[in-house]
């Protein structure tokens, strides 16, 4: 009987997870010595290599010294802390890896707590070392401190330490003495992190994420708690609510690498993947057919933060995208409901919009990235946070936002912050930068990332995370400028533009489509402007000195999704289509704007 190590990687985003577990499968051999692999193997999406982060929880396995060791890869952003919290059921131990300059940053204060209320036992790996800057001795200084915060018993205290640098590949025992491989890191796993226990008994195996094949359907992946199972065995899938379907499990597959093998039964202990399973959830107990006992169901944190999706219904609309109709976007939210633990859905009286709620401005924007890579053409309405009423009180989510930056932008940072209903909490050098801790309205934190990277020529690193309801701090300036918005459809011409520039800066350049309603610009004063850039130079056969001026044309402004996300107000809608971002107003025509902003100061 092979003994197995479950073990999950814990970190910051860009501490080097995905590059550490590179080094893991290349030095367990899995790869023929010519075989191309490139860098960061798992982060597998187009997303994920685009923006340098994990978005999805990743299983793999590799063999080293005859134990299997089963790695799954979390993704470190605090919005997808839903991946997280229900892979670490999966583990019986975690890495927690850390920069060597930046210690311990709030999201691995918030997985590592998790970690740790499970009883998991931690190594701590200390890596890039080969920084110059770094501090490793006073981050791993800061990280017990860390530990003892968090209520980690005298055990879990008792914590081994590995230094070295992931990139260069190299793990150690001193940071001083480099050595010339990783094999310290997996002889510490096989020595420090308990076996994977085999309990004895009836079947029970939690679903903790799902994977999908265009033949067989949905995968149920799970680790298997207790029993063994078995191909083609009659099981009871007990579902949350703890109703009981019956069932027949078709094919068993265990991780082997990169990829799956087919197994004929696996004991508990391990990971494993199923077919042959209908209608199951994450959270829902694959059970033994006579005598089903179902496991406590994962825990997860609620969202904090909503948004309203609708179809598509600008003069633009079906231009680029394939599915533009409610019906297709209905049926794609609420296949994402499936994997999605962290988001909720409600639809509206409008059988065309539905909210979704997320964990933050980057958990649902990459939905809805995805989704307009998929061929979707939908419509955003302004990011809201989720408001409780706690014993008669209006209480909102407070998250704790740090900040590092140059010592000569603090004040600005600090001015910006606090302008939002921030409330600084601590101060400190850390190297040559100031580390700044603010509680924070998740609602003053919309829009912020923006002023602040601007505030400090783009030094500033940012984090943020959920700390708990507090009472409704008050109203927060919102955006000041107005904007500029188009009088007519048509295309956008340069002479129009150059003569409007002292209005505001533009979000369009000369020869773009453009319609009436549409944002093309932002205003220099706080009211809305409408304007017309699709008026062309009358040309005559006179000549007169002074008309023939050179343009000078500024660029156009361009938005990421998140930006544009955080940028449009109560009255306006961001336009997804898979070619184009827009931002317009919900009402086109100017007197509908005007009726229904009269409207709206009567009540």
């Amino acid at each position: 009987m092979q003994s197995i190590r479950n073990i999950a990687i814990i970190a910051h985003v860009d501490h080097g997870k995905t590059t550490l577990v590179d080094k893991m499968l290349h030095t367990s051999k899995i790869f023929r010595d010519n075989q191309e692999t490139g860098e960061l193997i798992l982060d597998n999406n187009d997303l994920e290599r685009e923006r340098g982060i994990t978005i999805l929880a990743k299983n793999v396995s590799v063999i080293y010294k005859g134990t299997k060791i089963n790695i799954i890869d979390t993704p470190g952003h605090a919005d997808f802390g839903g991946e997280v919290e229900r892979v670490l059921n999966m583990a019986d131990g975690v890495l927690l890896l850390v920069d060597a300059f930046e210690g311990a940053m709030p999201q691995t204060r918030f997985v590592l707590q998790k970690a740790l209320q499970q009883g998991l036992k931690v190594i701590l790996v200390i890596n890039k070392v080969d920084k110059p800057n770094c501090r490793p001795d006073e981050v791993h200084d800061s990280i017990f401190d860390l530990f003892f915060n968090l209520d980690a018993t005298e055990e879990q205290l008792d914590f081994p330490t590995i230094y070295g640098s992931s990139k260069q590949g190299w793990m150690g025992p001193d940071w001083k003495t480099p050595t010339d491989n990783i094999t310290y890191l997996f002889d510490t796993i096989i020595e420090k992190i308990p076996s994977a226990p085999f309990r004895e008994g009836s079947l029970q195996m939690q679903i903790t994420s799902l994977d999908y094949s265009s033949f067989v359907g949905r995968i149920a992946v799970g680790r298997v708690y207790r029993g063994i199972v078995k191909e083609n065995m009659p099981m009871s899938l007990v579902k949350r609510d703890g109703t009981i379907v019956k069932g027949r499990i078709k094919d068993l597959f265990v991780f082997d690498g990169l990829g799956k093998t087919k197994a004929a039964e696996v004991r508990a202990g391990d990971i494993c993947a199923i077919t042959g399973i209908e209608g199951f959830d994450i959270g829902d107990t694959v059970a033994d057919y006579e005598k089903p006992e179902g496991l406590i169901p994962i825990d997860i944190d609620e969202p904090t933060m909503s948004m309203l999706f609708t179809i598509n219904n600008s003069p633009f609309y079906g231009k680029d995208g394939k599915f533009v109709t409610s019906r297709h976007l209905r049926d794609r939210l609420f296949k994402e409901l499936e994997k999605n633990l962290a988001m909720r859905l409600e639809e509206t009286e409008s059988p065309d919009s539905y909210i979704v709620f997320g964990r933050g401005i980057l958990h649902l924007s990459i939905l809805v990235e995805t989704m307009r890579r998929e061929g979707y053409e939908l419509q955003l309405g302004q990011p809201q946070v989720i408001v409780k009423e706690i014993d008669g009180i209006k209480h909102e989510p407070i998250e704790v936002l740090t900040v590092d930056t140059p010592q000569e932008t603090s004040s600005k940072v600090i001015d910006l912050v606090s302008q939002r209903k921030g409330d600084l909490i601590m101060m400190e050098p850390k190297g040559d930068l100031l580390h700044l801790e603010f509680n924070i309205p998740s609602r003053g934190i919309i829009g912020l990332r923006n002023n602040v990277l601007t505030a400090t020529a783009g030094e500033a690193i940012m984090a943020h995370r959920f700390k708990a309801f507090e009472p409704w701090k008050g109203p927060i300036p919102s955006r000041i400028a107005g904007v500029l918005i188009s009088k007519e459809k048509g295309t956008s011409v340069g002479y129009s533009i150059n003569n409007l520039q002292d209005r505001g800066k533009f979000f369009v350049e000369p020869g773009e489509e453009v319609y009436a309603g549409q944002i093309i610009g932002e205003h220099i004063r706080p009211d809305d402007l409408l304007v017309n850039i699709c008026v062309e130079k009358k040309l005559t056969n006179m000549r007169a000195s002074g008309s023939d001026a050179k343009m000078r044309i500024a660029p156009k402004i361009n938005f990421s999704l998140e930006e544009a996300m955080e940028y449009i107000q109560g009255d306006e809608y961001v336009e997804i289509t898979p070619k184009a971002i827009r931002l317009r107003k919900i009402y086109l025509d100017e007197n509908d704007r005007k009726r229904y902003k009269n409207k709206m100061e009567a009540n």
